[in-house]
């Protein structure tokens, strides 16, 4: 399940070597959930493997726009159980940047009118 999430980047932190075939980043963003409120949540994010390096192009203070997927995990150690829960981003894009466009919202500028927009939207295979 993916969300999305627009804050203030606070912090960012160095890449940590978990073990020889795991890596991950931290980093921090404020999130105002109401802009006239003077409560802000502190959020901290992880990168994992090849996307270490997402955050390196922003700058703390930034505006970043991201996307993340909730991770829970179950760990046990000697007889104890506990539980954990990561943000894990897999996009970030400055917050001024424009919206992507979602694939298949629009239809391609054929020049060729209705009729050619039709033929686009009707691939179905029954």
């Amino acid at each position: 399940m993916a969300f999305e999430i627009t804050g203030k980047l606070i912090e960012k932190f160095e890449t940590q070597n978990v073990s020889e075939k795991f890596k991950k980043r931290e980093f921090v963003i404020e999130f105002r959930d109401n802009p006239n409120s003077s409560f802000t949540e502190m959020l901290k994010f992880q990168l994992t493997q090849d996307r270490c390096s997402l955050i390196d192009a922003y700058n703390t203070g930034q505006d970043i726009r991201l996307w993340f997927n909730l991770r829970g995990r179950k760990w046990e150690k000697d007889g104890n159980v506990n539980y954990f829960t990561n943000l894990e981003a897999w996009k970030i894009e400055g917050a001024a940047a424009a919206p992507e466009q979602q694939a298949g919202t629009s239809l391609p500028d054929s020049g060729t009118g209705a009729a050619a927009a039709d033929e686009l939207t009707n691939d179905l295979p029954f």
